[in-house]
């Protein structure tokens, strides 16, 4: 992949698309590729990598269960915040992935990936742990908005909320999606055959 749709082209050492089960339920969604993700063309390898697997671990899941992927799939200078223009160059690389992998549960790490794909400019320390069901990528999912693991490495009363929150995940993986209703099948033909025998027609 050769995207050269933004100015993160020119600095990058290579595009960090995504990595994981390509049939997984779980996908998780973070930020963009920092020093390591770069340098490896892997998402989520340095210390928040490191985090998210124990995490994983604690549900019963490894890494290999999952997908894993960033709402910019090349590194911003200096780890910087993602531009919005950066962004919307981007985001289609993510539906596409999102619509291929058809996860049950999306969880969003951070801010950048919950704004985007919940479509609402609300932070995450007002949303995280609250799940939603949104349409993405032609699919319904589960949204389910965590804080990301760089943010809870130094701060232990936040891994505490993520480590609550990440305990969730097993029962909303079970969670029956809601459909839409099915319509009301026609009425047979045959069912205005007694209206017919009394007369009425």
């Amino acid at each position: 992949m050769a995207c050269t749709r933004c100015r993160l082209a020119e600095g990058r050492t290579q595009v960090v698309f995504g990595s994981g089960n390509p049939d997984a339920d779980l996908m998780f969604v973070g930020e963009a590729p920092g020093f390591h993700e770069d340098k490896q063309g892997v998402p989520f390898v340095g210390q928040a990598g490191k985090l998210l697997e124990k995490l994983l671990a604690g549900i019963g899941l490894r890494r290999e269960d999952v997908y894993i992927a960033n709402v910019l799939k090349c590194r911003p200078p200096g780890n910087r915040d993602p531009q919005p223009d950066e962004i919307e160059a981007c985001e289609s690389h993510l539906f596409h992935q999102i619509e291929l992998i058809r996860p049950h549960v999306v969880a969003t790490l951070g801010n950048f990936a919950t704004k985007l794909l919940s479509g609402r400019p609300v932070g995450i320390t007002r949303v995280h742990g609250q799940e939603q069901e949104v349409e993405l990528g032609g699919n319904r999912v589960v949204l389910y908005p965590l804080y990301h693991p760089a943010a809870a490495l130094y701060t232990p009363k936040m891994l505490e909320v993520l480590a609550s929150d990440f305990r969730r995940l097993p029962e909303l993986l079970g969670r029956e999606l809601l459909r839409e209703p099915e319509p009301e099948p026609e009425p047979l033909l045959a069912a205005a055959e007694p209206a017919v025998q009394l007369g009425l027609f």
